[in-house]
């Protein structure tokens, strides 16, 4: 099937190989390989988790750079993206498992605080629509640092700030959110997640994703005590639509901090592919486009629910554009694929069969997969 030479490269990254910037730029290489005349266009796509800024910063929004209180609390240096008025901040930068010493978790300790602070410099930049791109965090304390680091005053019954983390949510008596930074009053905050729990319950944050962040049985019981507290406590400062965000989809995204950023900061909750195709400007570049290739490391079931290719490859359809994907492995069928809009799929896999070469060879690999689909495509 041959279309024209236009190509427009909207792929995620392949987590634990290569960035989506990567991804691009070897999927290029690999097409020009067959078709040296092809009109190739990317724009490296993220679905609010890590990778969210360099994806902006890829798409032309100028990355910012911020000294921020870490998960731990030790200062680390988080990136955000600025075009305009418009602000990418993605919470793993501040607030992220990958900013944690390999092998140590804090589960009940975990902050949110530096998130809070990456939001500050970029209001203070000048930003007026903020897309807070959630995911790959090391907390699980509802947001409750951000809010702090914004101006909450959150106090124990001994009238003492309640600590950072989870774990010490249990204690909280009091909510102020009087002294909320005034600016916040005039910023639109969208909360971009991949992810829709609740707060609290057996879907909520800590029964879900505490265990990824090193949370035990108690701990989860303990973190689940906390994050309750903090939307009881919120409710009676803030009345009835503080229990009813907890509730809300995207509330239990990235340790809760969903529920923080909908109370609080009275974000809108979407999904955060669509979000960022917005932000990033997705929809001229298809117009171009004659073919589309999307793709991440692993083509599988959590793919189809909200994770980049299916927002890509929904847009794409919707607009009676072909897609291919390519990925490092794939384990659903051409079925399920058709059905999220994906023609073809191509996988590392395919031309090599052991895993630990497909991930310490992913870009050459790749350059092999692409110029295939040069070949059948294009």
């Amino acid at each position: 099937m041959a279309h024209s030479g236009r190509v427009l490269i909207a792929a995620d990254k392949f987590k634990g190989s290569l960035t989506a910037v990567e991804v691009a730029e070897h999927v290029t290489a690999g097409l020009r390989r067959e078709r040296p005349d092809l009109r190739i266009e990317a724009l490296p796509v993220a679905d609010g988790g890590d990778g969210t800024v360099a994806a902006a910063v890829a798409a032309g929004f100028e990355r910012r750079e911020v000294d921020v209180t870490g998960p731990l609390g030790a200062t680390v240096t988080a990136a955000y993206a600025l075009r305009e008025d418009t602000a990418v901040v993605e919470m793993a930068e501040a607030s992220g498992l990958q900013l944690m010493p390999p092998g140590v978790y804090a589960p009940l300790t975990a902050t949110t605080y530096g998130t809070g602070e990456v939001l500050l410099a970029a209001i203070a930049a000048g930003a007026r629509t903020v897309v807070l791109g959630v995911g790959g965090s090391a907390t699980t304390d509802g947001g409750a640092g951000m809010l702090q680091a914004l101006g909450a005053d959150f106090r124990d019954e001994d009238g003492d700030p309640v600590a950072h983390g989870g774990g010490p949510l249990r204690d909280m008596v009091s909510a102020d959110l009087t002294g909320l930074d005034d600016r916040l009053k005039d910023v639109r905050i969208v909360l971009a997640s991949d992810v829709d729990n609740p707060l609290t319950g057996p879907e909520g944050a800590p029964a879900v994703y505490g265990p990824q962040k090193g949370a035990g049985e108690q701990d989860v019981a303990m973190l689940e005590a906390g994050l309750a507290r903090f939307a009881e406590v919120l409710t009676t400062a803030l009345g009835p639509e503080a229990a009813r965000a907890a509730e809300s989809p995207g509330a239990g995204a990235a340790g809760g901090i969903g529920f923080g950023a909908l109370v609080g900061l009275g974000a809108v909750f979407r999904p955060g592919i669509e979000v960022l195709l917005d932000v990033l400007g997705f929809a001229e570049a298809l117009d171009r486009a004659d073919l589309v290739i999307t793709g991440e490391g692993s083509l599988d079931e959590q793919t189809l629910h909200g994770k980049a290719p299916a927002g890509v490859a929904a847009a794409a359809r919707a607009a009676g554009k072909p897609v291919v994907a390519v990925c490092g492995r794939i384990t659903i069928g051409k079925p399920e694929l058709e059905k999220a809009g994906i023609d073809a799929a191509y996988a590392l896999t395919s031309v090599e069969s052991d895993p630990a070469v497909c991930m310490a060879e992913a870009g050459p690999l790749l350059e092999r997969i692409a110029a295939q689909v040069a070949a059948d495509r294009l």
